[in-house]
């Protein structure tokens, strides 16, 4: 909703499929549309209006009543924010918090119990059970966050929406949880949908990589296909902007200009103003998602053509 009342679209075009036990990455930078994606499908904002269809175990959630809905959120449906600390009550002990969604469904003090120091040992917090009864300031940024994994895996969910959750993390504690989050995820053969701005943590932590720009997903492939060889000139923008640990030092290469404010997108191909292999209809048509490749397709004129002229890559 813009400031004057008026409806912005957000998001465009955004289709995807997520398999059991596969973990999927939705990339891009501040502003893309990858939060806002996460949360429609978790319903979570009521001014945004969603149209189209979310399937999840063959029923479209957008239209579920929200009495239905809700017992889907944190039942077979949960969510992993970015900052553990404002996601949890201060005032309340971690064990408390942890066993919370159990009460809502009814399970017994004794089983919640069990149950809460089981998911905490499974997420390898140090002293579970004596740690059962500490409050978060008690806890490091890491630990907080595994807490909330807890809160998130505590009733069994089939599909796990984590949303830039390692950000405030440093680096050996990030290494850490995502170590960890993928033990887990790969032994409850959950579905995993990792929003993140860091391609290091796709490339440790995905099977198949969404790269997203202003409300649009603009290339899909695995993530060894994504990083090693993508296609589209946002992509190949993104990872030449990104720092490597290997190979010669180079100077980052940072792409120009800014992504379009929803209000301001573009009629064509949104990247349009910042592409260095835009051309004329580029401004005017916008891209459709296309196969390039076995599980590889992108949204992109000038990929396409190159392809239907016998080259492939949208180098810049």
């Amino acid at each position: 909703m813009g400031s004057e009342g008026r409806r912005i679209e957000i998001l465009t075009d955004v289709s995807f499929s997520l398999n059991r036990g596969e973990r999927v990455a939705l990339v891009g930078e501040s502003g893309s549309g990858k939060s806002v994606t996460g949360r429609a499908i978790m319903r979570l904002d009521n001014t945004i209006r969603l149209q189209g269809s979310i399937y999840f175990d063959g029923r479209d959630i957008l239209s579920l009543p929200e009495e239905k809905m809700a017992g889907l959120r944190g039942d077979q449906i949960s969510m992993v924010f970015q900052d553990p600390l404002t996601a949890l009550d201060p005032l309340k002990t971690i064990g408390y918090q942890v066993a919370e969604p159990l009460r809502i469904r009814g399970v017994g003090r004794r089983e919640a119990r069990a149950r809460v120091l089981e998911i905490l040992e499974e997420l390898q917090i140090p002293n579970a059970r004596s740690r059962m009864r500490a409050y978060p300031h008690e806890f490091s940024g890491g630990m907080r966050q595994r807490v909330v994994l807890a809160m998130a895996l505590i009733n069994n969910p089939s599909l796990l929406i984590a949303d830039e959750p390692t950000t405030a993390l440093d680096v050996r504690v990030q290494a850490q949880v995502l170590r960890i989050l993928e033990e887990v995820t790969r032994e409850r053969g959950l579905a995993t949908l990792f929003i993140t701005h860091d391609l290091g943590v796709v490339s440790s932590f995905a099977d198949r990589a969404l790269v997203m720009y202003s409300g649009t997903v603009v290339e899909s492939a695995s993530t060894q296909e994504m990083l090693g060889s993508p296609c589209h000139p946002y992509t190949v923008g993104l990872i030449g902007a990104s720092p490597r640990m290997n190979g010669p030092i180079e100077p980052l290469v940072a792409l120009p200009g800014t992504p379009p404010h929803p209000s301001e997108r573009p009629t064509g191909c949104p990247f349009f103003p910042r592409c260095p292999l835009a051309v004329e209809k580029c401004k005017v048509l916008p891209p459709e998602l296309l196969p390039v490749g076995p599980g590889h397709t992108v949204a992109c004129h000038v990929v396409h053509d190159r392809i239907t002229s016998g080259e492939r890559h949208a180098d810049s």
